[in-house]
């Protein structure tokens, strides 16, 4: 059970379950797997010259990439909608046949030659008879060369490592959907060629297709992306402002406000002090971090000025680090603990850039805390309660947690120290009853790192909060304080963000909510409508003391038929509709409609005003 007394789904299951559960996820692998190779027979049945690249299961689905060549205007050719209703057909009728998938383990040689016209496979037989990649291009650990093996079925034969079911007629012709179609470039390199992939689902019973197409559509219809449009949020202009750079539009800025306002008086009641820093910072900075030496690849191209190398910085820690270090610390005065809200910049792709979930800018709510080394085992754990008691406030309750040890490659410090590391991070979760995972070496480069992961209304996995121990940074920046032997000694940090990027978690909170969001995060908490004109006057005066009472309130005074404004307030999703008609302007009322469509009628001002007053207070989903 987790210390906020939710059960994690793995521990509510019991042996049984679990069993049951495992065998459904390597059924539904086995599935996919082999549907994403029926997929590839039937594009090859369809365009014969078609240059194929990877296809492997993903989570619900399956996707496989295409190269079909040039159109007439010399660009990749794409899959339209059409062409998709007829892969499903072709694909049915290779169900249909029952073809065996059947397997042969070959030479790199007797690769190349089966695959002589197909030129990606080519160059992955090439990786795979190094040991530098298997079949799908994921890198592999040195020394791990698989063996190459083919898998064939019917006519069609494609570089594989399995598994599979044993033949095609246990696919299910109507527990399977091509979903879409997306540019890929090869590899994930966009100097690369650029592929064609199309994405699919399958299932094992029709009634779970059909269920999880449901869920796609709840999924499509709370798309961060189209609801900030919808409610004028937040945008990008790629072309000109640049890919992965995010304009907050007015209402979008006074959520974050309201979020970042919240966060900080949080943090100030913590005992946490706050910091502002550059956006730039000598190279000499980061040379000294690591980041040059681990992290590059992550970093904007130096800019050059007075003879001077700067960087953007990608983090934030090394200039939290120089305050630390601009004066003399006692042991009286740790743990330190510096908060800032800092916009960081790193590169990324510009093909995994997506709306405010991947974005090349954004605000950390970072921080940092330079603690004794016996001290470290509180810090992580009041780290780790802060963490969760601000995701509740934001609604989230279901939470997971991963430990991630230590990278096999760019990673500082001895062994003995990371594995001190992680037990203190994994002694911080076991403790608090919480279920977790550890996700071997995916820690940062300088120390193994806690994120929590939350689950939203949809039953979607967000990892937002991260605690980083590091055990590097201060011996790489010579940190000290002096002890109360007055001898010097060196302190260790925790980084830690709570809420991650705004970005990110604006994104979440977006979706969590469907862009209903609750009443003390609402841009406009009331909108006040007069039913008719001449009752504009009395609508302002109702608006005026919601505002006086700390409500965020306007009034819709157009020459606009009432359901109109109210149906336009519930597009706005804006949580309070106040209609006022003459008997509501004598006896000093409101009648209180919510966005849920709920008609509460007609109660006194001061009634409504303190019914809002106790949603804000108690942050409550519900109005």
């Amino acid at each position: 059970m987790a210390e906020n007394g939710h059960v994690a789904p793995e521990a509510a299951m019991g042996d049984e379950a679990q069993a049951q559960a495992l065998a459904d996820a390597e059924a539904l692998y086995r599935i996919r797997h082999s549907m994403a190779h029926v997929l590839a027979q039937a594009v090859c049945e369809i365009w014969p010259d078609v240059r194929l690249g990877i296809g492997p299961p993903i989570a619900d689905g399956f996707y496989y990439d295409f190269d079909l060549g040039p159109d007439e205007d010399g660009r990749p050719r794409s899959f339209t909608p059409d062409d998709l209703v007829a892969l499903e057909a072709r694909m049915r009728e290779i169900i249909k046949g029952r073809h065996a998938f059947e397997v042969r383990e070959v030479s790199a040689d007797e690769a190349r030659q089966a695959f002589a016209a197909q030129p990606y496979k080519v160059e992955l037989i090439d990786a795979l008879s190094a040991g530098s990649v298997d079949e799908n291009g994921q890198p592999l650990a040195e020394g791990a060369a698989p063996a190459i093996t083919i898998y064939r079925q019917d006519a069609f034969e494609d570089l594989c490592r399995g598994p599979h079911v044993p033949h095609t007629g246990y696919l299910k012709p109507n527990a399977f959907k091509l979903l879409s179609t997306a540019a890929a470039y090869w590899r994930g390199d966009e100097k690369r060629p650029m592929l064609q992939r199309i994405y699919g689902t399958a299932w094992q019973r029709k009634d779970d297709l059909d269920a999880h197409l449901l869920h796609l559509e709840e999924v499509e219809r709370r798309d961060h992306r189209r609801i900030g449009k919808d409610l004028d949020l937040f945008s990008t202009a790629p072309d000109s402002v640049g890919g992965g750079l995010i304009l907050w539009h007015p209402d979008g800025a006074l959520i974050r406000h309201l979020i970042e306002d919240f966060a900080k008086q949080r943090h100030l009641a913590g005992g946490y002090d706050l910091a502002y820093t550059p956006h730039i910072g000598r190279s000499v900075l980061w040379e000294t971090s690591g980041h040059l030496d681990f992290y590059k690849d992550g970093m904007y191209p130096p800019i050059e000025f007075d003879g001077q190398e700067y960087y953007l910085k990608p983090m934030n820690c090394p200039f939290h680090i120089m305050i630390y270090k601009s004066r003399r610390r006692s042991y009286r005065e740790l743990p330190v603990k510096l908060a800032e809200w800092g916009t960081v910049y790193r590169y990324e792709r510009s093909g995994t850039l997506h709306g405010l979930l991947r974005v090349r800018g954004f605000t950390q709510d970072d921080a940092h805390i330079f603690v004794a080394p016996e001290g470290v085992d509180a810090a992580i754990a009041e780290v780790l309660d802060f963490s969760l008691d601000m995701l509740e406030a934001f609604g989230f309750h279901d939470f997971k947690v991963n430990v991630s040890t230590r990278p096999p490659e760019k990673a500082v410090g001895a062994i003995e120290d990371w594995d001190r590391a992680t037990a203190s991070l994994i002694a911080a979760v076991t403790a608090r009853g919480i279920d977790y995972a550890i996700k071997e070496g995916e820690g940062a480069f300088y120390g193994p790192k806690i994120d929590i992961d939350v689950r939203d209304a949809l039953g979607r996995a967000w990892q937002l909060s991260t605690i980083q121990f590091d055990f590097n940074m201060a011996e790489r920046f010579e940190l000290t304080y002096t002890d109360d032997q007055g001898q010097l000694r060196r302190p260790y940090m925790v980084h830690r963000a709570l809420l991650g990027s705004m970005e990110r978690f604006f994104g979440v909170l977006i979706e969590h909510y469907g862009g209903a969001f609750p009443v003390w995060l609402a841009p406009v908490q009331a909108m006040v409508i007069p039913i008719t004109d001449d009752l504009a006057d009395y609508g302002h005066q109702v608006a005026g003391r919601l505002r006086a009472a700390g409500l965020r309130a306007s009034v819709d005074d157009r020459s606009d038929r009432m359901k109109a404004k109210i149906r336009d307030a519930q597009m706005r999703k804006i949580p309070y509709m106040l209609v006022v008609g003459r008997r509501e302007a004598d006896q000093d009322q409101v009648a209180v409609r919510l966005r849920t469509e709920e008609d509460l009628g007609a109660m006194p001002l001061d009634a409504f005003i303190a019914r809002a007053q106790a949603a804000i207070a108690e942050r409550a989903d519900v109005l």
